[in-house]
């Protein structure tokens, strides 16, 4: 299940609307089948699978991150219907689909056809694969992740605003591949304007994979670029499952203020500012103890010269 979540997560921001599902196939313990959702959102993963394991299938196990899908569409058959003809035995499953078109239908599906169904196995490790599908259909927004480059005392520029660069070539190339996992990408009308930022992926093989361009602004049109007027505008972007912001300090501030960023991702570069630009501003903490307790550590690594730093929001649900 873990390299199926492995092989959903590279499909991230290439499937939305769809969820960036991983499928493996089984027989006599080895893999005769394995894919992720295609660029799109089709075909699922389950049936790529399904076509490279062939006649293999027959009484193999199927692992997959997500419940395959069981409700009717002009675009193919259901994968619970695919997966019944191939004559597969067991279905082990990551984690129940919450879109009410399918929820818990296509594990019924299944059992009925006479096929061992569990579900539940590995399960963070299939929801951490889905967390932007997941966030658009359980929040009605996609998974916002905020990315900072920072010095060690925390500052994004220069009082001048110079901040180019602060980090080095490996921790940018991470950032094309963030890019290149996200179905959007959004910057404040103050970096538009200072930088006109491509925001693209300049990674060799991936330049198709550049995500579309927001601006956070009010009242202004932009070729080329979606607008939000607000943070709460991500509330209507039902075709995004993954959202970067990338800046600046304002956007941060806007974003975090509203309690909408689920994760945080700071390169740290190993050089000292001092007096220089802050990354945020004031997001209504007026007591410490009331800082603790929101965000977990959840990765680390380094990243060449540089640093990165990975965080995630502690919300109720979770915290409970």
């Amino acid at each position: 299940m873990r390299e199926a979540a492995r092989l959903g997560e590279a499909a991230r921001g290439r499937t939305a609307p769809n969820p960036n599902v991983g499928c493996l196939i089984v027989q006599s313990g080895k893999i005769v089948g394995q894919g992720e959702t295609a660029p799109g959102g089709r075909p699922h993963a389950e049936a790529v699978a399904l076509k490279q394991a062939g006649k293999k299938a027959k009484g193999a196990t199927l692992y997959t991150t997500l419940e395959p899908c069981a409700h009717a569409s002009d675009r193919g058959p259901t994968c619970s219907a695919l997966i019944i003809s191939a004559g597969i035995a067991r279905v082990v499953i990551g984690i129940k689909d919450p879109d009410p078109r399918t929820a818990g239908q296509g594990i019924k599906m299944l059992r009925k056809a006479g096929i061992d169904v569990k579900c539940g196995v590995a399960k963070d490790a299939a929801r951490a694969s889905l967390s932007g599908y997941l966030s658009r259909i359980e929040r009605g927004r996609p998974r916002i992740t905020l990315k900072l480059a920072l010095s060690i005392d925390g500052k994004i520029a220069l009082p001048s605003g110079e901040s180019k660069w602060i980090t080095g070539e490996d921790a940018r190339a991470h950032v094309h591949l963030e890019r290149a996992h996200s179905d959007m990408i959004l910057v404040g009308r103050g970096t538009y304007n200072a930088d006109r930022p491509k925001l693209d992926v300049r990674l060799p093989g991936l330049e198709d994979w550049s995500p579309r361009r927001a601006l956070l602004t009010h009242g202004d049109t932009v070729e080329g670029w979606e607008i939000l007027s607000s943070p709460q505008d991500v509330h209507r972007l039902h075709d995004v499952n993954d959202l970067l912001v990338e800046g600046g300090s304002a956007t941060a501030t806007a974003f975090l203020s509203a309690d909408l960023v689920d994760r945080i991702l700071i390169y740290r570069a190993p050089i000292l500012v001092g007096e220089g630009k802050s990354s945020v501003g004031y997001i209504g903490l007026d007591a410490i103890a009331d800082a603790h307790g929101r965000w977990k550590a959840a990765d680390g690594t380094g990243l060449g010269i540089d640093r990165l730093e990975v965080y995630e929001r502690v919300r109720d649900e979770e915290a409970g």
